[in-house]
């Protein structure tokens, strides 16, 4: 009833799992995932036992081929089960059990799993493991993305679409630096679940990735003049000593606060203030 892939950071740093589904919710019951530690995807006649006791068993060190095994050995409905693992460090390994309806079966590589049941056919496992290679340049989550949309292009599950999720992991990079959750959104119902997820990661991305400090401009001068010119426009007036305090004030309110920075400005930042602001005309360069 699943196509999924579980995966690792070429660092190790970072693991995810990515799922479709024409099951209500599948985002809700296939994956987990441990920062450092590993991720896995349980699905097909869904063992939710499977989450904890494999997190438990990479927290240990066991690797994922053994970690596969240990759980179907000690499960008597393991032929109906498929699971996908990967570890801290070295391949993936994935299960599929004799009496998961077909097409069913997995690819497994270094750092990743992908695995499906009750799907067009092989080619969409094929089309998970292909895109995940491909797509290198990517960011994680993105790239967790464009392998699932690759598998739904390639038929994905036989029966249609209803639901998607994405979750990924990394020591300390989820909101405010406080949580290891980077990234968990759900399609639960949907009539095209893996473009919604697209569009649910951009905003996600919008919102809440730090920003590049490469690509930060110094809040002074002509781009001080117009930020504050345009919190003024939207209602926010900037005080004698600078935009920044209004700064912070609109940025809160338009859940912008994770691209905040001392004393400068991110450009994505800057480009929804001048997006969402009245029309004001663009400061005039010096000749």
């Amino acid at each position: 009833m699943t196509f999924s892939l579980v995966a690792r950071s070429a660092d190790g740093r970072t693991h995810g799992v990515v799922v479709a589904s024409k099951f209500l919710a599948a985002g809700a019951l296939v994956p987990a995932a441990e920062a450092e530690i590993g991720a896995l995807a349980t699905q097909a006649h869904v063992n939710l036992a499977y989450r904890p006791q494999g997190l438990t068993l990479l927290r240990t060190g066991v690797p994922a081929a053994d970690v596969v095994a240990g759980l179907v050995a000690a499960d008597a409905e393991r032929e109906h089960r498929q699971l996908g693992v990967v570890g801290a460090s070295g391949p993936g390994a994935s299960w599929t059990g004799p009496a998961c309806h077909p097409w069913a079966g997995g690819r497994t590589g270094d750092g990743w799993a992908a695995q499906g049941n009750i799907l067009a056919g092989p080619e969409v496992v094929d089309a998970l493991g292909d895109a995940w290679l491909a797509g290198a340049a990517l960011p994680f989550a993105e790239r967790l993305v464009a392998a699932l949309r690759a598998g739904d292009e390639a038929g994905g599950d036989r029966r249609g679409r209803q639901s998607a999720g994405l979750l990924v992991v990394e020591r300390g990079a989820g909101y405010g630096g406080r949580s290891d959750v980077l990234v968990d959104l759900r399609v639960d119902d949907h009539p095209d679940p893996v473009a919604e997820l697209g569009r649910l990661l951009a905003v996600h991305t919008l919102l809440f990735s730090r920003p590049d400090p490469a690509t930060l401009l110094d809040l002074s001068g002509a781009v001080a003049d117009e930020v504050a010119t345009l919190l003024t426009a939207l209602g926010h007036p900037v005080a004698g000593d600078g935009p920044e305090a209004a700064l912070v004030s609109w940025a809160g309110l338009e859940n912008l606060e994770e691209r905040l920075v001392p004393g400068r400005i991110d450009p994505v930042v800057l480009t929804h203030l001048r997006r969402v602001a009245p029309h004001v005309p663009a400061p005039r360069s010096a000749n």
